[in-house]
């Protein structure tokens, strides 16, 4: 006991130090992540389920029911309450060893070596202008895809990504799983999420086509050592709008159409606002509102508002200033690069 102790008192100031010590968390990105991550992921891939879910979820049961047998016995509720830190304490050096320190590496200005652009109207504009001609032309009746093709599509982006942005080279056995519990999380507006206990990832089954190529790639940024979300989405944009598939370019495009329209919203005046919307294609404005419709029909409020909340504090937690704001920054990291 003696032994273990002292391995998890080590492991957790591992963990802190690399937390702690400016780019410590870049160093593993580097050098201990893609070791760690390779070895995980050729372990998952040999299962057609998610690995990460069923270690969650049974994890989640195991210690209820542990804690529900003791309290019935009346007796040992001291060790159990001891056993079950322990165990959550291997759980935490676990996901961080394996992916969330993943959240303290250099940021993206600082890998790319790109400027952070302050905020001017005409360089918005111009994107706006310049994303919508882009958005419109990528539209057609012609929008069919297959799984393989999305994933050959995305692995071949990523490897030309790869050096350039300081990520993994995505392995050829990587593949999307489905979630153990999609209507849950579909419940809560979860498209995917990557699973870090055993680097994979998941997707949920009820994606619409247009969503399934950026959301595919978005989560593989995560994968390949991103864990900010306004950087996974960044990558995502890259490698969709940069696809010979017609189908994956307009995913590229249409998935960033939330984030625009909340930044113009944000921005522009109310009627140069609304000037916008009217010169996006009616079939793009009609698959926008499907989207929502769609998503609105499966969203449970209740379960959706704690999971949001709880999210926000984790993104918070893990060197996100902005939470789950985040997400929509994808638009400064694209203005930002074009600076170039």
């Amino acid at each position: 006991m003696r032994i273990r102790w002292a391995v998890l008192a080590l492991l957790l100031a591992s963990v802190w130090t690399l937390m702690a010590v400016p780019g410590g968390g870049e160093w593993y990105a580097r050098h201990i992540y893609p070791v760690l991550a390779g070895g995980l992921s050729r372990f998952s891939s040999c299962f057609p389920f998610s690995v990460g879910d069923v270690f969650i979820y049974g994890s989640l049961g195991g210690l209820l029911a542990y804690a529900l047998f003791c309290l019935f016995r009346r007796k040992g509720v001291k060790k159990m309450l001891r056993r079950e830190m322990e165990y959550l304490a291997w759980v935490y050096v676990w996901f961080y060893l394996a992916w969330g320190l993943l959240y303290f590496r250099a940021d993206f200005y600082a890998r790319a070596s790109v400027e952070r652009q302050r905020y001017s109207e005409e360089t918005f504009v111009l994107f706006l202008e310049n994303y919508t001609d882009a958005l419109n032309a990528s539209y057609g009746e012609n929008r069919e895809w297959t799984e393989p093709v999305v994933a050959r599509e995305v692995k071949q982006g990523y490897k030309q990504l790869a050096e350039h942005y300081g990520l993994c080279t995505p392995a050829d056995y990587l593949r999307a799983k489905s979630m153990l519990c999609p209507p849950l999380m579909s419940g809560v507006g979860v498209l995917g999420y990557v699973g870090p206990f055993f680097t994979e990832f998941n997707l949920t089954p009820d994606l619409l086509p247009e969503q399934y190529a950026a959301t595919y790639a978005h989560e593989m940024a995560h994968v390949l050592g991103i864990a900010n979300e306004a950087e996974a989405n960044f990558y995502s944009y890259k490698v969709c709008t940069a696809s010979s598939v017609p189908a994956i370019r307009f995913s590229g495009y249409f998935s960033l159409l939330p984030y625009v329209i909340s930044n113009a919203y944000r921005l522009l005046p109310s009627s140069d606002f609304e000037t916008w919307k009217e010169s996006l294609r009616p079939e793009i404005r009609a698959l926008y509102r499907q989207k929502q419709s769609h998503w609105e029909a499966l969203y449970n409020p209740f379960i959706g508002d704690i999971q949001a909340k709880i999210y926000n504090w984790y993104l918070k937690g893990n060197r996100i200033p902005t939470g789950t704001a985040n997400y929509s920054e994808v638009i400064s990291l694209i203005i930002s690069e074009s600076m170039l």
